[in-house]
């Protein structure tokens, strides 16, 4: 909103009054969330149709559509397509318009992710700007910046795309001019905050193109042209005029660079140059049509940035990690309110809540898990009032979904008006502590699930019933985080898309919950730790046996039962020391991490309490600065499984669950939780991009800044191994993550900094974050088959853990009989297999129609403002999980009969394939096919085979876009 005050809603008002003044001017514009506010609050009836005018004639182009422009290194794929259907909904449904291009220059380093996300959407080039600097300058010496991108070993060919890098001057006009000490090209000067300045005169006016100063202007703006002409191949140069919050007073903008282009044009012959306005696309245009044959690039993604020796662009992996892992719980509430509500529109034709009101709470949510994409939002590197603003909006969208959840619960059971629900999801403690209430669990995944969900009680004295009474494994004991709660972890088995009602009753004697009894040991001083003698225990389950030494109350070994494998595995906190001052060398901040040296030991003594039962074993070791600490900084809480007879706990028992207290730490530290194995993983670590696909990160040694350069993101999964042997790692937010040695892994989970540098101080971009984290890891150990079975669909479980709502029942609900209560037709679960993950399932409320002309025909009369939502579409996404010759078995295609997977929610009428945004029908869809040396004929893409009586198949790597209607109840 103040960014809105103090330039953007001018940047739209006045670019649109002097687009309407001349034929030749041009503007492309990016971010949606910026232009949709200018537009509902801002734009006169006026200014929107002369936008609908400059659309159709191409003088004012949307690249990307997104609502923002995403960053590519710490978001999840989910949320990058939620981010751009969101922004692609609104410009189809408004304006009938598509767009086909990308414009990311600003995020930090690109992942092979986005190629593949931009050509399943539906568009023919893809430009990035900031990728290393050492590797863009080699590049561009040898004519490279451009290159058709495969970014999906499996999907390649079929969605590759050409990619333009921006060269060394990146996105902004260089602003040097030779004959004079003040900036050029910017005329309108920088804007101001909080408000513009009264009398309009900004700072760093450019000096103004005069009579005196043209040809001196117009020389210094041909040589760069020309400088930049010898980087490409082909004789059209790509020239961006504009920078960060530009063109808030477009007209002294356009009038000066009127003068210029005008003159050069004028004087072409001696300049050999002539110059145009345009858009993206009439670049792209250009160089297509010269039928050039491009180089491919593979899948190799540009991950990690540095723009200098020591900027290495890889602190922003962690920083904020609160806000990292609210904008995931987030994502992962949405997703599952998504399905719920789409669940009880088709289910509950006759049901009494609003539709209207229950999809602007949903929407309330979308907006702010799509804007907190941005490559200044989840990255961490806003200052600390836009930070609270991402997270205000997160929770009041968060508290939506979670009413409108718990209401369609209330609605579907038709309980007691007055019975009191109240919802809570992931946020310990927060239900009532009471005994005698209900949780409602809900299972967002297209599979069945069996996990265990925690609820705090008031007592340890507690038994667990299902709906028809039956008593439910569940355990009991003292809590991590309260002395006055207990933790009750309750085994549930639930399956795809449906949800399970449980009762915790007061104690009665037949079926109690088990209750875990507590061990606690002596704090261990490591400095004095007996390194000969060794005092190992055990704690087992179905599948590990973990070894702890009670020398030092730390982890010893791991051994996977199934083939008798031991690891050695021990786990420690350390922290680098960075330096905060410009003056002492290089910093660290939001963006940057550079360490002064490698990293030092945290704890002196570690403490050691193991709370075992019959379910579960949680170790719980607190790490001192020294033996006679009060208190600590540092935590981790594991726990194991066991899983009864009769429950299919293989996810359960595989996983070893982490979960971490860091924090508050000291000014200018950042903490990494360092595992050590005796796995010879020879340095090589494999970390995704983006929750889609695997990377292969050589260790690589540097001149200088080795440590930092050789940190990537792990945004949902990341693994080492040796010949045998996998250590696999699941996260639930983006963390840093790095081999720095052979046989480990270390985990950066938090940061706390501060500096001098000018930039940072002018923004409030210092991190002095003093929060206490807790993110949570999931540890597989196991050999490659093993763990390659189980990562996708445990990276998936974690992310999108079971929702979790509380409520108190005013009296006491007769049960039905017996025979009513097995599952209707209306309780068919959804279910796939577990290669195919249900990546959405929604009712989007769109209003356009999927026919095009019929769409541009509406728009053209003004037809689209009045209508309601549109509630009989439903948006289908399904996602396969593996890559081609992944895995013997779940790298197959899948066959899929969306009649019958979704028969719960009614008879499938039709279904279109759509393009990944919803815009395009796949039919209509042709991409622009570049030439390579692979497949030297050029030709339009035409993407796939249709699907007869609702069977698709679905080949590895694949996400399917459909919208599928019902036939009426």
């Amino acid at each position: 909103q103040e960014s809105m005050h103090a330039y953007a809603a001018n940047v739209y008002t006045t670019v649109i009054e002097e687009l309407m003044k001349g034929k030749q001017r041009k503007f492309i514009a990016v971010e949606q969330e910026f232009f949709r506010l200018w537009w509902d609050m801002v734009a006169t009836d006026t200014q929107k149709q002369q936008v609908h005018q400059l659309l159709q004639e191409g003088r004012l182009e949307f690249v990307i559509g997104g609502q923002v422009m995403h960053d590519e290194a710490v978001t999840l794929i989910d949320d990058q397509i939620l981010q751009l259907t969101e922004g692609h909904g609104f410009l189809y449904e408004t304006f009938g318009s598509r767009p086909q291009f990308s414009w990311h220059v600003d995020p930090f380093g690109a992942s092979a992710t986005t190629p593949t996300l931009f050509a399943l959407a539906g568009f023919n080039a893809h430009l990035i700007s900031r990728i290393d600097y050492d590797l863009k300058a080699g590049m561009q010496k040898n004519k490279k910046l451009q290159f058709v991108w495969q970014g999906s070993p499996s999907l390649s060919e079929r969605q590759e795309i050409f990619t333009h890098v921006m060269d060394q001057y990146s996105y902004c006009t260089p602003s040097q001019l030779p004959f004079s000490n003040r900036s050029g090209f910017f005329w309108n000067g920088f804007a101001t905050f909080p408000d513009p300045p009264k009398d309009g005169v900004y700072p760093n006016m450019s000096l103004p193109v005069t009579d005196a100063n043209l040809h001196l202007y117009a020389q210094t703006m041909v040589a760069n042209i020309k400088e930049r002409a010898a980087w490409f191949r082909t004789g059209e140069v790509l020239w961006p005029w504009g920078c960060d919050k530009q063109f808030f007073n477009a007209s002294v903008q356009y009038s000066n660079m009127d003068l210029l282009v005008d003159y050069i044009n004028k004087h072409s012959a001696e300049f050999g140059v002539t110059v145009q306005y345009a858009t993206v696309s009439d670049y792209f245009q250009a160089v297509y049509s010269r039928n050039l044959t491009w180089e491919i690039r593979d899948s190799q993604d540009f991950l990690p940035y540095s723009t200098e020796p020591f900027q290495a662009w890889t602190g922003f992996y962690t920083s904020r990690s609160t806000l990292k892992g609210i904008a995931r719980r987030a994502s992962s509430l949405l997703y599952a309110g998504e399905s719920f509500f789409t669940q009880y529109v088709r289910k509950h034709p006759e049901g009494s809540i609003c539709k209207c009101k229950a999809l602007k709470q949903l929407q309330s949510l979308r907006w702010a898990v799509s804007e907190v994409q941005h490559h200044d939002g989840v990255t961490g590197t806003e200052s600390p009032k836009v930070k609270d603003m991402y997270m205000n909006n997160l929770m009041y969208g968060m508290f939506n979904v979670k009413k409108l959840m718990a209401s369609i619960i209330f609605d579907i059971n038709n309980a007691k008006k007055n019975g009191e629900v109240y919802s809570s999801v992931y946020t310990k403690g927060s239900g009532k502590p009471d005994v005698d209430q209900y949780v409602v669990v809900y299972n967002p995944l297209a599979w069945n699930i069996t996990t265990f969900v925690m609820v705090s009680v008031s007592s340890e004295a507690v038994s667990v019933y299902d709906e028809l009474g039956h008593s439910v494994p569940a355990q009991v004991q003292s809590s991590m985080e309260s002395q006055s709660t207990y933790d009750l972890y309750i085994l549930v088995a639930i399956s795809g898309l449906s949800y399970k009602k449980y009762s915790i009753k007061p104690l009665d004697d037949k079926h109690s919950a088990f209750i875990g009894s507590s061990v606690k040991y002596k704090r261990r001083d490591l400095t004095r730790a007996d390194q000969q003698s060794q005092k190992l225990f055990p704690v087992v389950n179905n599948c590990y046996q973990i070894v702890f030494d009670q020398n030092t109350n730390l982890m010893h070994s791991i051994t996977e039962r199934e083939t008798n494998q031991t690891v050695q595995f021990t786990q420690e906190f350390l922290e680098y020391h960075v330096n905060g001052d410009t003056k002492k060398g290089p910093i660290s901040d939001n963006y940057l991490f550079a360490p002064n040296a490698s990293a030092v030991p945290v704890s002196k003594a570690v403490g050691l309490e193991v709370i075992s039962g019959n379910l579960m074993t949680e170790i719980r070791q607190y790490f001192y600065s020294n033996v006679t600490s009060q208190d600590y900084i540092y935590a981790v809480y594991t726990r194991l499984y066991s899983v009864p007879e009769g429950y299919d706990g293989k996810l359960l028992c595989h996983r070893i669950e982490q979960e971490y207290s860091v924090g508050p730490l000291e000014l200018n530290r950042e903490a990494v939780l360092r595992t050590s194995t005796n796995l010879n993983t020879r340095q090589l670590l494999y970390t995704d991009n983006n929750g889609y696909q695997m990377q292969k990160r050589l260790f690589k040694a540097y001149v200088n800044n080795t440590v930092a350069r050789n940190y990537y993101p792990m945004v949902q999964a990341a693994y080492i191994e040796d010949d045998t042997t996998r250590l696999m790692l699941l996260a639930e937010r983006a963390h840093g993550i790095s081999s720095q040695g052979n046989g480990q892994v270390e985990v950066m989970l938090h940061r706390r900094l501060w500096n001098n540098l000018q930039w940072d101080l002018n923004y409030n971009l210092t991190l002095n974050d003093s929060s206490v984290v807790r993110p949570v890891i999931w540890l597989i150990l196991g050999t490659k088959a093993v763990t390659n079975t189980l990562y996708q669909t445990g990276g998936l479980a974690l992310e999108h853990r079971p929702v979790v709502m509380f409520g108190a029942l005013s009296g006491d609900k007769p049960k039905l009989p017996r025979q009513l209560q097995k599952n209707s037709v209306h309780d068919l679960p959804v279910t796939l297999p577990p290669n195919l993950h249900l990546q959405t399932l929604s009712i989007p409320g769109w209003r356009y129609s999927s026919n095009h002309a019929e769409q541009v025909r509406s728009i053209r009369m003004g037809k689209q403002k009045q209508s309601d939502p549109d509630f009989s579409r439903v948006l289908l996404r399904i996602r396969h999980l593996y890559e081609a010759g992944e895995d013997p078995v779940l790298s197959k295609p899948v066959m899929v009969d969306l009649k019958s997977l979704l028969k719960g929610l009614g008879s499938v009428m039709a279904v279109e394939e759509r393009s990944l945004t919803g815009t395009w029908d796949v039919n209509t869809l042709e991409r622009w096919k570049w030439k390579t040396a692979q497949y030297p004929g050029k030709r339009f893409f035409n993407s796939t085979e249709t699907s007869e009586d609702f069977m698709v198949t679905v080949h590895p790597k694949e996400i399917k876009t459909f919208f599928v209607y019902f036939q009426a109840q």
